[in-house]
């Protein structure tokens, strides 16, 4: 599908950045809209609007309409019923960033694909406190899962949920997951992982900017998981980080504070539906050190 102009709500800060400098890059107008915390990059346009407020992202939007919208910070199903309304005859499609944590409930030693939780059957309550960040916090992944449900239930556009991988890459990377390993490994201190540590997907951060870009042009509808190839444990990020920066990573088994990406179930997506359409991603073999070299290579100062 050919893309003009563009909106993104939210997310002009690590991937998001990313996606938006590929649009201007490639001659699409781009309009983002946020609540005016950070500017967005040069060459867009700036609306500053609370997404949680119906009336204010209508009126900041005015008469303006869009060939597609990326909505980088939809958690909860409030959040969706606003931007279903709002959009609705704005725009020719509508792509959410989701995440994995939607399979929080799906334990599985295989890789799981989209079938595994269908938004049309998911329940949606708006009577939950999703407005407090704690509560809203807590149930990430159920406010994705029923934000998802919202938008598949009564679709006003056509609709797309990519269902994130955790991210690595960037000197950006404002998670701190990997600076936790490297500031262990540098103190010589130890790495809480879980008696039986499961392995997750991941998705580099350029990647993960590609393929919204590829998505905004598609023209699939529904669910579709964005991860690369090939599985990585804990122990295969702390190698790529000591590869980084040296030293040795020592592993101890705790029941409780555990390191990031030390998981008790399996957090694997399968994504061979994103690859039947089209898309083809690559082997996390292929960028892990570089992606974690981005990272923890750039703090060594300040650590």
């Amino acid at each position: 599908m050919g893309i003009g102009h563009v909106c993104v709500i939210g997310g002009n800060r690590y991937f998001g950045k990313r996606l938006i400098q590929r649009l201007l890059d490639a001659g699409v107008r781009v309009t983002v809209v946020n609540r005016g915390s950070s500017a967005p990059p040069t060459g867009t346009e700036h609306l500053v609007a609370d997404r949680d407020d119906e009336a204010s992202l209508a009126a900041a939007l005015g008469e303006r309409s869009f060939d597609a919208v990326v909505d980088q910070v939809c958690y909860t199903p409030r959040q969706a019923e606003i931007a279903r309304r709002v959009f609705a005859g704005r725009t020719g499609r509508y792509v959410m960033t989701s995440t994995v944590e939607v399979y929080e409930h799906q334990d599985s030693a295989g890789l799981v694909s989209e079938e595994a939780v269908d938004p049309r059957t998911v329940a949606v309550d708006l009577t939950l406190p999703w407005d407090d960040t704690r509560f809203r916090e807590a149930n990430y992944g159920e406010g994705k899962r029923q934000a998802e449900a919202v938008f598949a239930a009564e679709p006003a556009f056509p609709y797309a949920a990519v269902r994130v991988a955790h991210v690595l890459g960037g000197a950006d990377d404002f998670t701190g997951r990997l600076d936790h390993y490297a500031e262990r490994v540098r103190a010589g201190e130890p790495i809480a992982v879980p008696p039986v540590n499961r392995t997750a997907t991941y998705v580099y951060v350029e990647e993960i900017a590609a393929f919204l870009d590829w998505a905004l042009r598609a023209d699939f509808t529904g669910p579709v998981n964005a991860a690369a190839h090939g599985r990585l444990g804990t122990a295969d990020i702390c190698a790529a980080v000591t590869g980084a920066i040296g030293g040795t990573a020592r592993f101890e088994v705790a029941s409780g504070g555990l390191s990031p990406f030390s998981f008790t179930r399996s957090y694997g997506m399968d994504n061979s539906r994103a690859e039947q359409l089209g898309f083809r991603f690559s082997d996390s073999s292929e960028w892990l050190a570089r992606a974690v070299a981005e990272t923890v290579g750039t703090r060594g100062a300040e650590v």
